[in-house]
């Protein structure tokens, strides 16, 4: 665990900085990184997205993850789940949605890839933290532009990768035999297609609403299985 607590402390401390940056930006600078930040970010999403293999899975995972998120508005219960935290700290109207976006932003940027669950799965089995270290610097350098461009909502991004990654760590023995590198591809390029979506939004060229999308990221294990039961 303690790879994963320097991993947690490194997104705090990157997101400290960021919001001290924050306070000291002007506006016009604070968009032009928000900006530049969702370019990277859709260059990100293209990169994991092109290695898929199997075209036609990745569209049922996503097709049957909006409808799932769409029928039951995930994105409104989360956004009306922050407002009604943030009620008593928020500035204006509104500000618990872009506080929700933040958060589920970095949480996908910072957690989907095969560098969260293989450097868990080997922090777990092996305790071979390198993984869970690179990974550690580039989410403290993450931190720091995310919450300068996107503000407080970063943060509860360190909470859910401690109780993600942890998780996985605690339970690397039960979890690793479970998890095929085709289902870790597969988890890769679907969380993918939720950043290039993250990055649209970012450069105001789009409007998905991503956290409908993210049940796709629980389709794509029952899916997979599927597959193999019928021999597809």
């Amino acid at each position: 665990m303690f790879a994963v607590l320097v991993n947690t402390i490194a997104i705090v401390l990157g997101a400290a900085i960021g919001m001290l940056l924050r306070r000291g930006i002007p506006q016009s600078l604070t968009d032009a990184v928000m900006q530049a930040l969702g370019l990277c970010t859709v260059l990100i999403g293209i990169q994991g997205a092109v290695v898929e293999q199997n075209i036609l899975q990745l569209i049922v995972a996503i097709v049957v993850g909006v409808v799932i998120g769409e029928a039951q508005d995930w994105d409104g219960h989360v956004n009306r789940f922050t407002e009604r935290l943030m009620s008593r700290y928020a500035k204006g109207e509104g500000e618990g949605a872009r506080i929700a976006k933040a958060f589920v932003t970095s949480c996908l940027i910072m957690n989907v890839g095969a560098m969260v669950i293989v450097g868990s799965l080997n922090a777990g089995l092996d305790h071979d933290f390198s993984i869970l270290y690179t990974k550690s610097l580039l989410d403290f350098c993450s931190g720091i532009m995310l919450t300068a461009a996107m503000g407080v909502g970063v943060f509860g991004s360190a909470v859910f990768t401690l109780i993600f990654q942890g998780v996985i760590v605690l339970l690397a023995e039960w979890i690793a035999p479970l998890v095929s590198p085709e289902l870790i591809a597969e988890l890769g390029t679907t969380g993918s297609i939720l950043i290039l979506a993250i990055g649209l939004n970012m450069l105001n060229i789009t409007q998905f609403k991503v956290i409908n999308y993210l049940p796709a990221l629980i389709v794509v294990p029952f899916l997979l299985w599927v597959t193999h039961l019928f021999g597809f």
